[in-house]
């Protein structure tokens, strides 16, 4: 395996994920994980990432020496080659100017890690702090305008750093430098593969579970219904799911999940029609974090309400969650020295309940999963569905959740997504939604002054979510999706599209 030691990057995950999808198995350590531990993985090498912290800062994370003598290859990235730099006697400091996006480096020197690359090529920066002297230990492989280290390695031992972002998907040739790296430098085998992935989720289930009950919350979403889907292969009658009507959905989603679960003949499937209570929690409320565990605190609610009625009948001792790698990333849980983005409700869900957790996909990334959905062969209009959030609408109406104003999101919404799939868009894009700003803006219908709503329209290609850019959507497409939701939806008269790329954006306004 490859182990990636996070140093609190909004990128750890990604770096993992590029790992598995060049056919190498990873696992993510945090920065200070024991070199008993990293031993007892026998690791074919070792990747440290970036992270928001300055090297210099007291409270700094940092690592022991010791782990560059274990004779394990090492690439340190962004914050993780200033790492090296100082453990080795280097000097970070702030430069006068930040690189940030895109930028060319050019290679001085041969080595395994550019092998088959151009001397010249474009990467993608994200650094404030500067490498201002290295140890005399290494050689320098690469610069670039602002950067003369840009890229470095030790002259005997099989240690390089990297100033740029390989995992990122700006970076060129950063997939290549990576697989250069594990291969070519680590000797890593190909050893991960889909086609084994079901098998082995299903068999840690049962030796974990063996006849104990299950419960888990099913939105319709293609990760909780995976989950529930391998939950019922492994082990049967015993999975109790378990649906929360929050009243936050698309327009027809209730019906479409429970009419999607009753076809796949899940046998315990209950129904809880709990919309009144949650828009009644969000009255007033603006702020996305209070929505957010506003929201979670309600489902909380109403799924123990829903467990102790179905323990009457049948003991349950564990609770499913459909989590996976990018909830745990934006929630800062994978590094205390995390910026968090925002909090999910699913991942705080284990502080409220009795019930021992159990996370089936919380090792894959959006893309795997939907591959594993098309293994496990479950309804096209699941594996194609884009990714929802789990707060639903509340964090696409800006501002007051009310039932008029989701009335107006939910229609257009519904003609945005009618039209994309009339267009044969909706499939070639990653996520598409549209938003209620908290906004109005004066406008003419007929011969009258409006004062009204503004919709946001957003669209985004993207492989895992972690990276995204805006999707190219015709202009005769857009002025009728336009025109259709100002003449069909009362209450709006302006719509916006959105070009926002992530980062520095999010894919979610909230």
């Amino acid at each position: 395996m490859i182990i990636i030691l996070n140093f609190g990057s909004q990128y750890a995950h990604l770096i993992s994920r590029r790992v598995r999808e060049l056919g190498s198995y990873s696992e993510i350590l945090p920065f200070n994980a024991s070199l008993i531990e990293i031993k007892n993985n026998n690791p074919k090498g070792i990747i440290l990432s970036g992270g928001p912290c300055c090297v210099n800062e007291k409270n700094a994370p940092s690592l022991s020496r010791e782990i560059f003598n274990l004779g394990i290859p090492i690439l340190g990235i962004c914050y993780g080659q200033q790492i090296i730099a100082k453990k080795f006697g280097g000097k970070v400091e702030t430069g006068e100017k930040r690189e940030y996006g895109s930028e060319t480096i050019d290679i001085l020197n041969k080595s395994d890690l550019f092998e088959g690359l151009p001397r010249n090529q474009k990467v993608w920066f994200s650094h404030g702090d500067l490498i201002t002297k290295i140890s005399k230990d290494f050689k320098v492989l690469a610069k670039s305008k602002n950067s003369k280290y840009a890229v470095f390695a030790h002259k005997k031992k099989k240690i390089f750093g990297i100033q740029f972002h390989p995992e990122v998907t700006h970076t060129k040739y950063g997939i290549k430098i990576l697989e250069n790296f594990i291969y070519r430098i680590c000797e890593e085998e190909k050893n991960w593969k889909m086609e084994n992935i079901e098998k082995e989720i299903i068999g840690r289930i049962k030796e974990r579970v063996e006849d104990e009950g299950v419960i888990i919350g099913v939105s319709g979403g293609i990760d909780s219904f995976v989950s529930a889907t391998l939950l019922k292969k492994a082990i049967g009658k015993n999975l109790c799911a378990v649906f929360i009507d929050n009243g936050l959905l698309r327009n027809g989603e209730a019906n479409e999940v429970i009419s999607v679960f009753k076809k796949m003949k899940f046998k315990n499937f209950y129904v809880v029609d709990a919309s009144r209570s949650f828009l009644k929690a969000l009255k007033g409320v603006l702020d996305p974090e209070r929505k957010r565990k506003i929201i979670g605190k309600e489902f909380i609610k109403f799924f123990e309400k829903t467990a102790k009625d179905i323990e009457k009948q049948k003991k349950i001792k564990f609770l499913a969650q459909g989590t996976i790698y990018p909830d745990r990333i934006e929630s800062a849980q994978s590094s205390k020295n995390a910026v968090k983005i925002k909090s999910h409700h699913n991942v705080a869900l284990p502080k409220k309940m009795k019930f021992q957790i159990i996370e089936p996909i919380c090792d894959l990334y959006k893309d795997e999963v939907r591959a594993l959905a098309k293994k496990l062969f479950l309804p096209n209009e699941i594996i194609g569905r884009h990714p929802f959030p789990g707060p639903g609408l509340a964090i696409r109406v800006i501002g007051e959740v009310t039932r008029e104003r989701l009335v107006i999101l939910r229609k257009a919404d519904s003609i945005y997504i009618s039209e994309l799939k009339k267009e044969k868009l909706y499939d070639k894009i990653w996520q598409a939604f549209a938003v209620l700003l908290p906004v109005k803006s004066v406008g003419v219908m007929g011969d009258s002054r409006t004062y009204e709503n503004i919709i946001s329209l957003r669209a985004v290609t993207s492989i895992d979510g972690m990276t995204a850019d805006w999707k190219d959507i015709p202009k005769l497409v857009l002025e009728k999706i336009s025109n259709r939701i100002i003449n069909e939806v009362k209450g709006v008269n302006r719509v916006l599209y959105d070009i926002s790329q992530k980062p520095p954006a999010t894919i979610e306004y909230e």
